[in-house]
C-alpha cells in the first residue's frame, strides 16, 4: 500500500495564533493563498454534506459551510494537481483551562440527552482532566469531507494516520471526534485507534445528530496509542508532515523550544508506558 497517491498533495492551514515548531521546514506566508484554501475546504463541506443531507441549502453561505471555530483551527487539505481541494479535516486545538461547555461536543444532540446528556460530559471532562494531567492540548476533530472521487482511496486512511502523526510532532495530544457512520468515517476512525467515550465503565452510545440528520458517534484517541498495526506507516507519514507545506494568514510564530519539548515528552511518554 501506498500513501502518497499520485497526482494529490496534502497541505496544512495554521490558525492566527498557532506556534509552529521549527521541524516545519516548509512554511508559506501567503494570507491570500490560505484565505483561498479556507475557502474551498468550506465549499467541498458544503457540497458534500448537501448532498448527503446533513445541512439544507439555506445553511450554507454562497455554497461554504462555515464554523466558529474555522478560523482557529489547523485544516489539513488534500489538494489535487490542478490545486484543488478534494478533501479536508479541522484540527481544533483548545487552551488548558476549556470548559465542556465551549466545546463542540456540547452542542451535539446527545450532550441534550436527557438520559446521556450528564454522562456524557462527565466521560468527555474526564478526557479534558487527562490532557491537563498530561500538560497536553485537548483536540477536537471535525470537518472531514472528501469529494466523490476519492471516497475508498487511501485518502480516508492517510488523513486519519496524518492527524496522529501532526500531534506526534506537536508533543502529543488527547483528542474527541465526533465523527458519523456516512462514507464508514467513524469505523475508519475505530480501526486506527478511536475509542468510545466511557463514563464509569459505561460506554458512550451512537446517536442520531438531529443538526446533521445523521448517525454520530463520539470517539477519542490519544496521539501515542494508535492501532499498533499502523506504527509504521504514522512513522512515515511524519516525515511528510514536516515538509508538507504550512500555509500562515499572519507571519509565522516559529519556536525552536517546541521541538525540545516535543522530544523531551516523547521520552517521559515512552518512561509512562512502559509502567
Amino acid at each position: 500500500m501506498t500513501l502518497n497517491p499520485p497526482f494529490r498533495s496534502l497541505v496544512l492551514l495554521a490558525p492566527p495564533q498557532a506556534r509552529i515548531p521549527a521541524s516545519f521546514n516548509n512554511l508559506h506566508h501567503e494570507p491570500r493563498q490560505h484565505a483561498d484554501l479556507l475557502r474551498q475546504a468550506q465549499m467541498l463541506r458544503g457540497s458534500v454534506y448537501l448532498e448527503d443531507g446533513a445541512v439544507d441549502r439555506p445553511h450554507l453561505v454562497d455554497g461554504r459551510h462555515i464554523v466558529a471555530s474555522d478560523s482557529k483551527s489547523w485544516h489539513l487539505l488534500v489538494l489535487d494537481d490542478a490545486r484543488r481541494v478534494r478533501g479536508c479535516t479541522r484540527y481544533h486545538h483548545h487552551p488548558a483551562e476549556v470548559q465542556f461547555s465551549r466545546l463542540t461536543a456540547a452542542e451535539s444532540s446527545l450532550a441534550s440527552c436527557s438520559v446521556w446528556g450528564r454522562k456524557v460530559r462527565s466521560a468527555v471532562e474526564e478526557e479534558l482532566a487527562l490532557s491537563r494531567s498530561l500538560d497536553m492540548p485537548f483536540v477536537e476533530i471535525g470537518g472531514w469531507a472528501l469529494a466523490e472521487e476519492i471516497r475508498g482511496s487511501v485518502e480516508a486512511l492517510r488523513m486519519v494516520l496524518a492527524a496522529y502523526a501532526f500531534f506526534r510532532i506537536l508533543g502529543g495530544a488527547v483528542g474527541l471526534a465526533t465523527a458519523t457512520s456516512r462514507h464508514s468515517s467513524a469505523s475508519i476512525l475505530r480501526r486506527i485507534g478511536g475509542r468510545p467515550l466511557q463514563h464509569e465503565g459505561l460506554q458512550i452510545p451512537s446517536y442520531r445528530d438531529h443538526h446533521y440528520n445523521c448517525d454520530m458517534e463520539m470517539l477519542r484517541f490519544y496521539s501515542w496509542a494508535p492501532n499498533p498495526r499502523y506504527s509504521f506507516w504514522i512513522s512515515e507519514i511524519g516525515a511528510e508532515i514536516r515538509s508538507t507545506p504550512v500555509i500562515t494568514c499572519v507571519a509565522p510564530d516559529t519556536h525552536p523550544l517546541l521541538d525540545y519539548a516535543r522530544r523531551a515528552y516523547n521520552h517521559e511518554e515512552t518512561n509512562w508506558l512502559a509502567h
